[in-house]
């Protein structure tokens, strides 16, 4: 079982995205039972909050299937249980060097270098591009999946 945990600042955006795109990629590959994928926040801010309305949006449009969900924010735990954090920018790999040692923290990769590409996912919450945000989190998950499934063989 390879298990993903995809992160975000608020957990209501970019990583719920990146958690259903990802588990649709999957599913279309017939994978889903060799993975366990999930989202978090690395902020307090939107607790217990479902998926934004733009991300909800943005989904739908591209018919890629989500569930009522409830963020939370990541915790030690985490970086045992999960083999993969992806999260989306640097502000996020900062947000988790102060709460987490160097040694979790080498679990944390950005989900464009997947993509070879040395940028940050942008927070739709300010942007208010959720299509933008859409495209890059689909080619990072394309790209990752891509690269998660080499290693498994």
């Amino acid at each position: 079982m390879i298990k993903v945990l995809f992160v975000c600042h608020g957990n209501i955006c970019r990583s719920p995205m990146a958690e259903y795109i990802m588990k649709y990629l999957v599913n279309k590959t017939h994978n889903s039972d060799l993975f366990e994928i999930a989202s978090c926040a690395t902020s307090n801010e939107e607790i217990g909050n479902d998926i934004h309305y733009g991300a909800r949006n943005v989904l739908d449009k591209n018919g890629i299937p989500y569930e009522s969900r409830k963020a939370r924010r990541i915790i030690k735990d985490d970086f045992d249980y999960y083999d993969y954090i992806i999260a989306m920018d640097e502000n996020n790999i900062r947000n988790l060097a102060y709460r987490f040692d160097d040694e979790e923290l080498k679990k944390v990769t950005k989900l464009l270098s997947y993509a070879g590409i040395d940028k940050d996912v942008a927070d739709p919450w300010w942007t208010l591009d959720f299509n933008k945000a859409y495209e890059d989190i689909y080619l990072g998950c394309e790209k990752l999946l891509e690269y998660l499934l080499k290693q498994k063989q």
